[in-house]
């Protein structure tokens, strides 16, 4: 499964100490590995923190036609411009290798970080995405808008996978960015884990930055949700595994696709 660490904070940078996000992800972390689960660890802090380490903005192809699109996204390495090393080439393996994925995150301003941002933008190719760039002949709009308006499918790349997502903040906007996750998530047709694996919360509320980490000391609970979060995930991927996680809609299709 795919533990994705979503804050930019950590001690190889100027902050000078690892996030309360690291530390969560790795309290997942070991819960995941004892029950059993192979966890590939995505650690978006080193955009932040490593000399070439890039993910590009999207370009925003879909909006032109879905189907120019490309699964996984073909608008890098951009040779011309020197946009060259997107880290996305190893991020798409790991979502496709995945049973399940748990995002942990902070909140910045109501939002994600940045560098979780923008790995979620380079997603919009695996909602309806076009898994072949031949019948586009690379980048050709006509011949994109031509393939939608006969009757795009559009294809559900990551379609059943489990996940889990766990919010925190200080202050505000934890309980809506654990809302937009969730959203976003569902969107693209993974499956919640149920109730106990999506978390939010907050750490330290209204008390100082400066002691932020004892904070997450002595909020045993909130570590406890954790846990509580990552075990529930590893049940459901194993129910999945065995096909006795029930899908009610299973077999079942939208009116309309898109």
């Amino acid at each position: 499964m795919l533990l994705i660490n979503g804050s930019s904070r950590s001690d190889q940078t100027c902050p000078g100490e690892v996030s309360k996000t690291w530390r969560l992800t790795k309290i997942a972390e070991q819960v995941l590995s004892g029950a059993g689960v192979a966890v590939d660890l995505l650690d978006l802090s080193k955009l932040a923190s490593e000399m070439g380490r890039v993910i590009y903005p999207c370009k925003a192809c879909v909006s032109t036609a879905m189907p120019l699109c490309h699964w996984p996204c073909s608008c890098y390495p951009n040779y011309s411009l020197g946009q060259t090393g997107d880290w996305m080439n190893e991020i798409y393996p790991l979502w496709v290798a995945a049973r399940g994925v748990m995002i942990v995150t902070p909140v910045n301003w109501y939002q994600v970080p940045g560098g979780l941002k923008a790995m979620m933008d380079r997603l919009v190719c695996a909602d309806g995405g076009n898994p072949d760039p031949t019948t586009t002949h690379g980048k050709h709009p006509d011949e994109a808008k031509a393939l939608e308006l006969k009757g795009w499918h559009y294809p559900r790349h990551l379609a059943g996978r489990i996940y889990s997502v766990v919010v925190h903040g200080d202050v505000i906007g934890s309980e809506t960015l654990r809302r937009s996750l969730s959203d976003w998530l569902s969107d693209m047709k993974l499956i919640s884990a149920g109730s106990l694996a999506e978390l939010d919360g907050y750490i330290g509320y209204e008390e100082s930055y400066a002691l932020s980490h004892q904070a997450l000391d002595r909020d045993e609970a909130f570590q406890q949700d954790v846990r509580t979060a990552a075990t529930t995930l590893a049940r459901a991927i194993r129910l999945q595994a065995e096909g006795k996680f029930a899908q009610a809609d299973a077999g079942l299709k939208e009116a309309v696709e898109k």
